[in-house]
C-alpha cells in the first residue's frame, strides 16, 4: 500500500455510528483509538484518528454529516462500519445497498482512490445481547446477516478490505465481558479484538 505521509504521520479516518465512536466506553477505548495505539507500538507514526460517527446514525445520516464536513484528503487509511441502525429502524435492504455503495465510493475517494487503503467492517449482531431480550433474536440475526451480505458483496466488487467481525460479536451471548455496561454495545475488550484485525491493513506498505 503506497502511503502518503503528512508531517511524517499516517492519517486515519473512521466512518460509522455508535460502534465507531465507542458508545459506553472511553474515547480512547474505541476501536479506532485502539488500532492507533497498536500501530504505534509497531513503530508506525499515526496521528489521532479522525472520526465521523454518531450513535444512532443510519447510512443517509452519515452521508448528510459528511456533506457538511471539511475533509483534508487523501487519508492513508479509511474504515467504514455502518448499517445496524438501518436494520434496527426497519429500513429496506434496497435503500441500504444504494447508500452503502455511495458511502464506499466516497471512502475510496477520501483514500486518494487507492482501494487498498479502505476497509469495511461487518455489522455486529446485537440480537445476542441482553438489550434484545423479548425481541425475535432469530429475526434480528437473519436481518443482520442479510445486510452484511450486501456490504461484503459491495466491498468485494470495489476490491477493498473486509473484516467479518460479526461471528465474534455473537460470542457475547455467553461472554458478558465482551459487552459494555448497557448490555448492548461492545466493551473495550471486544473493540481490541477488532483493532487487532485492522492492524495488518495499516501495516501494509
Amino acid at each position: 500500500m503506497a502511503v502518503i505521509l503528512h508531517n511524517n504521520m499516517f492519517r486515519y479516518l473512521a466512518l460509522g455510528d455508535s460502534y465507531t465512536i465507542g458508545e459506553q466506553v472511553l474515547l480512547t477505548e474505541s476501536f479506532p483509538y485502539q488500532v492507533v495505539q497498536l500501530a504505534r507500538r509497531k513503530g508506525l507514526a499515526l496521528a489521532a484518528p479522525e472520526i465521523i460517527a454518531r450513535t444512532g446514525w443510519t447510512t443517509d445520516e452519515l452521508q448528510a454529516a459528511m456533506k457538511s464536513y471539511q475533509f483534508q484528503n487523501p487519508y492513508d487509511f479509511v474504515s467504514l462500519l455502518i448499517g445496524v441502525n438501518n436494520q434496527y429502524r426497519g429500513r429496506t435492504a434496497e435503500e441500504y445497498t444504494i447508500q452503502f455503495k455511495q458511502l464506499l465510493d466516497q471512502a475510496i475517494e477520501l483514500a486518494g482512490g487507492i482501494r487498498q487503503r479502505v476497509v469495511v467492517l461487518s455489522i455486529p449482531d446485537w440480537g445476542v445481547t441482553p438489550f434484545a431480550t423479548g425481541r425475535n433474536r432469530e429475526q434480528i440475526t437473519a436481518a443482520i446477516d442479510h445486510f452484511n451480505a450486501i456490504n461484503q458483496q459491495l466491498a468485494s466488487e470495489q476490491a477493498v478490505g473486509y473484516i467479518n467481525i460479526t461471528p465474534g460479536t455473537r460470542e457475547a451471548a455467553l461472554d458478558s465481558s465482551l459487552l459494555a455496561a448497557d448490555g448492548l454495545h461492545p466493551s473495550p475488550k471486544e473493540y481490541r479484538r477488532w483493532a487487532k484485525r485492522l492492524l495488518p491493513y495499516l501495516s501494509q506498505k
